[in-house]
């Protein structure tokens, strides 16, 4: 029996996220073929929207770390031109991960992976600035596994975070981009970190369902100079295939003077060396999604736990541009919940992962 929930998701990505409509050259990527449910959904309803054109396709993680691991340096610099190409006449582009084992790069030419993301960084960005573009995952059971759940139990987890109204939690969000807009100071106090920085003059952004579904984040960006302090993140991440846990980052004058991680100091320097640019912040966020509670080991839920920051290091966003250029954006998440405070100008907006202020009390969860 098909899961109704699988049509409730398409119906959040194609009629909210992306808005499709009539004319519309939509491309639908998905990698792993258990993403196939969710994939025939959305054809079925771009074209019921009136797409002009649908296109679809699959990749299959596997064959991917064979081409990092084998690939000559003339074929890792090979250019797709006709990507790029039929890009630019994308107006919707929706992206799918149903990968089923996220470690499937952590053996993987690491070299080869970074000159090929920035060999392809063209293409992302026609993709970021010139489509209507959301990103999703797909309840697989390599990400059950992950989570630590039955494939039920995670399949009910994924459909409860991602098919809510957003646009009622848009609502709530603007409360925090308020204050987020007016604060110049912001200090991050929490076990093993203490973290001052200055957020003047740059816009909070509302991620309320538009572009990545699960949503649920306010962010913003540091001004890049002005970071000092240190952070350890509780949160594990996983990079390039390899999985990190405890990083713990020390800034001076914006730049990471420090990078620890046990058993993993060597592989997090390498990445935070790739360029200038990722031993600066690109992005600081709050996470408010109040369907997603704990870790995943899957950055696109926990970067959106409610009680959560994550302090990426790397490239920032053009909505919100404090400078910092870099191959690399890594979302590193720090949980609050019961042990951590958010101040922004002397004025405490968050105490152990819940709002403080009342204008901001919609936020929190209501169990």
């Amino acid at each position: 029996m098909r899961d109704p929930r699988i049509n409730q998701l398409a119906e959040v990505l194609v009629n909210y996220s992306t808005r499709v409509k009539k004319g519309d050259i939509v491309l639908i990527s998905a990698s792993g073929f258990e993403a196939a449910p969710l994939v025939k959904e959305l054809y079925a309803l771009c074209l019921k929207k009136g797409a002009k054109y649908v296109e679809y396709d699959f990749s299959l993680p596997e064959v991917n770390r064979l081409f990092y691991n084998t690939a000559s340096k003339e074929q890792v610099s090979w250019f797709p031109q006709h990507k790029l190409d039929f890009m630019k006449q994308v107006t919707v582009f929706i992206a799918i991960s149903a990968a089923d084992n996220s470690m499937v790069m952590a053996n993987a030419n690491q070299a080869n992976m970074i000159a090929y993301s920035r060999l392809l960084r063209p293409i992302q960005d026609w993709r970021v600035k010139h489509t209507r573009w959301v990103v999703t995952r797909y309840p697989t059971h390599g990400g059950a596994q992950e989570a630590k759940m039955s494939l039920e139990e995670y399949e009910d987890y994924v459909f409860s975070a991602c098919c809510i109204d957003w646009a009622a939690e848009s609502r709530k969000q603007d409360k925090l981009k308020k204050l987020m807009d007016k604060a110049d100071r912001v200090r991050i106090k929490a076990s093993d970190t203490d973290l001052n920085f200055s957020i003047g003059g740059l816009p909070g952004i509302k991620c309320d369902g538009r572009f990545n579904i699960p949503d649920g984040e306010v962010f913003t960006a540091p001004v890049r100079d002005s970071v000092e302090g240190y952070i350890t993140y509780n949160c594990p991440t996983i990079y390039q295939g390899k999985e990190f846990c405890g990083i713990r980052l020390e800034f001076k004058k914006g730049r990471i003077i420090k990078a620890e991680c046990t058993g993993m100091n060597e592989e997090l320097n390498k990445i935070l060396d790739s360029d200038e640019g990722a031993r600066y912040i690109g992005e600081f966020a709050i996470g408010v999604n109040p369907g997603i509670r704990r870790p995943m080991r899957n950055i696109l839920f926990d970067e959106k736990i409610f009680g959560s920051i994550h302090f990426t290091p790397g490239q920032c966003y053009d909505e919100c541009d404090n400078g910092n250029k870099s191959a690399v954006h890594w979302d590193m998440v720090k949980l609050l919940s019961g042990d951590g405070e958010i101040w922004f100008d002397n004025k405490l907006i968050q105490k152990d992962g819940l709002f403080v202020p009342k204008e901001l009390s919609c936020l929190n969860p209501e169990d």
